[in-house]
């Protein structure tokens, strides 16, 4: 079982995101607060679980959490400031939505800005240590896939209900094939050079 805490006697929020590597689509970003009597063996990085598990999972901690929230940051934004500032902004927007003030914050990964006055602490594959971060983890993950699977809907060519908007050779394809969306991330290598070049 994960740690329920890295600084034990605080108010402590765990934050995570899911979407940086995608080619399309918003990145999301989640913040959760557990209650200290949180037990769940089965809770850990969403991308070790099934997607039953992280959909299971997401109604225990939207339940049980003292606190959560999820947040995005569109791609036109991502264009604008680079994909590590969105993330993080998407993570302080989280933070912002949180109905109780954290006292420590822990966050996935090794960079983040400052939220506010608020001690935090960078933990590197936080997300398979820590039961805020991996709750974070699995709500920003279950959020960001329903919102693709609703724009696969309007743009079926990408299969994006599959895919999420990742690099996957079939998303690329349906770019050389159909061109972009409104929806793509501009600044990204939206297609493999290696497969277009010419001899």
């Amino acid at each position: 079982m994960l740690e329920l805490k890295y600084k034990y006697g605080t108010i402590e929020a765990g934050c995570d995101e899911a979407g940086r590597g995608c080619l399309a689509g918003p990145v999301f970003a989640a913040a959760v607060i557990l209650p200290d009597d949180f037990r769940n063996n089965v809770l850990n990085d969403s991308k070790q679980l099934s997607e039953k598990q992280r959909s299971e999972l997401r109604r225990i901690i939207e339940h049980e959490a003292l606190s959560w929230a999820v947040a995005s940051v569109d791609n036109h934004e991502i264009d604008k400031i680079n994909i590590l500032n969105a993330s993080i902004t998407a993570m302080h927007r989280a933070l912002d939505m949180l109905s109780i003030r954290p006292q420590h914050v822990i966050v996935d990964g090794n960079r983040f800005k400052a939220y506010q006055n608020i001690e935090h602490c960078c933990i590197v594959k936080g997300d398979g240590k820590y039961m805020s971060i991996a709750a974070a983890s699995v709500l920003a993950k279950t959020h960001r896939d329903e919102y693709m699977e609703q724009l696969h809907q309007q743009f079926p060519v990408y299969n994006w209900a599959k895919n999420k908007g990742y690099p996957t050779v079939e998303h690329r394809k349906g770019i050389r094939e159909n061109g972009i969306t409104d929806f793509h991330r501009l600044t990204f290598q939206l297609t493999n050079k290696q497969l277009e070049l010419k001899f």
